[in-house]
């Protein structure tokens, strides 16, 4: 979904200053509608957005990945502050050549920084191994919906890639309005002393989840975003997290 203008001025109120988006959302559409909405407000966003997805499917060929981060620029006015190679993992053995397309795109003032949008990271662990042009972030899933071999693997490809920085999304699997969300406490992994909404201790617990700096997660209220915004607030337990991943692991082994 869009966002609409009021909803940018208020992130602004809250003090989120960055904003997600993907070459292929709205139909191919999300890039135009987003600067057409935000106007002048765009410029005081950092924005990321990806490449990979094209009406006639998903290609990693750097000639079609130049194309559309030269589309991108185009359609938002401006260079993304990152931009993300999307979904790799539909196409492992082109990622060593999508990599250095980026690079390169990014040496040309095409993006601020670059970076690996990934869902699922397992199949690209060994072909990480190839990759000489090294990320600036890799964003993967995190929270309490991620499985424990996709929280290892996430934590591979990161530092096989030597990427300088690691990003978090769909903390709540693409909808915080699940009612599985309502069930789960996730307050048990956050320290002692601290009372959260359920939400904000989803979110809180994400962020350990695996380890990363920043969350995407996708809101159209404003007062879903302040929920959101306020549970940066709020710290997990690294005990707690320790044991939940050794948990997993254990379970995994059986």
């Amino acid at each position: 979904m869009a966002p609409t203008r009021t909803l940018l001025e208020h992130a602004l109120t809250t003090g989120v200053t960055a904003l997600d988006t993907a070459s292929n959302y709205d139909c191919y559409t999300g890039h135009s509608v987003l600067a057409r909405t935000a106007g002048e407000l765009l410029d005081r966003f950092e924005v990321s957005t990806k490449v990979g997805y094209f009406p006639t499917g998903h290609t990693l060929a750097p000639a079609r990945l130049r194309a559309a981060v030269e589309q991108s620029v185009a359609d938002l006015g401006r260079p993304p502050d990152t931009m993300f190679l999307h979904n790799p993992e539909h196409d492992p053995s082109g990622l060593a050549a999508a990599c250095e397309e980026l690079a390169a795109c990014r040496e040309v003032g095409l993006c601020r920084a670059w970076g690996i949008a990934t869902w699922n990271p397992a199949p690209l662990l060994a072909a990480a191994t190839t990759v000489e042009a090294k990320p600036d972030v890799v964003m993967v899933r995190a929270g309490l919906a991620v499985r424990g071999e996709a929280l290892d693997a996430a934590e591979r490809f990161t530092a096989e890639l030597g990427a300088g920085d690691r990003w978090g999304m769909a903390p709540f699997a693409g909808n915080p309005n699940d009612p599985v969300w309502s069930k789960v406490d996730a307050g048990v992994f956050l320290e002692p002393g601290q009372s959260a909404s359920r939400i904000q201790a989803g979110l809180a617990a994400a962020f350990a989840l695996p380890a990363v700096s920043r969350i995407a997660v996708g809101t159209s209220s404003p007062q879903h975003l302040d929920e959101l915004a306020a549970a940066v607030r709020y710290t997990a337990s690294s005990v707690v997290v320790a044991e939940y991943r050794e948990l997993l692991r254990a379970g995994a082994g059986r």
